[in-house]
């Protein structure tokens, strides 16, 4: 998301046809993302599990970033610059939220449950291979808002796959400060990307925005009229 960013003020050409359908992929991403952690929640709260919820909840902030990825595409700077600091934001509740979680486990302690921290694990993988594969169209397209969402699906599926794998170990281990030590430093990355995000932003003007591709622009207009 980071390439995204420093890449911002850069538009280059993409058919209208290879706009809608990455408009159109994008918002799929979002919503699947969004019906499958509505599911875990649901199951979450069915079982009464809290790490569970945890899990699930944490679904909805990929959800705001491939919204916003999806509303920001085709638009100009000074929108992609408002959508950049709107990320910052959604990386610090994220981060947040970890740490009201930690306090949450520390004070009442979880007992370690390997069905349900197994299944969060491998779903996370999963979903990370699943968006690779949609987005494999795109990986050759030069636009920077297009090559930095693949980019950043791709290199996904190597760091879920490792991170899940740490964060199971981490929850399964016979004792807690492992995964207290997991959750400080997913909290800290969550506000090191929020920092970097608003850091890049400073010191650009919000009113030298310039016009997107036309091309661009009728489609982004077009697929958000359409929807999914």
């Amino acid at each position: 998301m980071t390439q995204w960013v420093s890449r911002m003020s850069e538009h280059l050409p993409v058919e209208a046809k290879t706009a809608r359908a990455y408009t159109l992929t994008i918002w799929g991403i979002a919503l699947s993302i969004l019906v499958f952690a509505i599911g875990v929640v649901a199951w979450a709260l069915t079982v009464g599990n809290a790490q569970l919820f945890k899990d699930g909840v944490d679904w909805v902030y990929d959800v705001a970033l491939y919204g916003i990825a999806a509303v920001v595409f085709g638009r100009d700077a000074r929108a992609e610059k408002l959508a950049a600091l709107a990320i910052g934001a959604v990386m610090a509740v994220a981060g947040l939220h970890t740490l009201y979680d930690l306090a949450a486990k520390i004070i009442t302690p979880r007992p370690i449950e390997v069905w349900a921290l197994g299944f969060s694990a491998a779903s996370a993988v999963v979903v990370a291979v699943l968006i690779v594969g949609v987005l494999w169209r795109f990986r050759r397209e030069d636009n920077p808002v297009i090559k930095a969402t693949w980019l950043s699906s791709r290199n996904d599926v190597i760091s879920t796959t490792g991170f899940a794998l740490v964060g199971l170990i981490a929850r399964v281990a016979p004792v807690r400060w492992p995964e207290y030590l997991f959750d400080v430093v997913v909290a800290g990355i969550c506000f090191q990307a929020s920092w970097a995000i608003w850091r890049s932003l400073r010191g650009r003007p919000a009113d030298n925005a310039q016009p997107a591709d036309p091309a661009v622009q009728n489609k982004a207009a077009t697929g958000q009229a359409g929807g999914l």
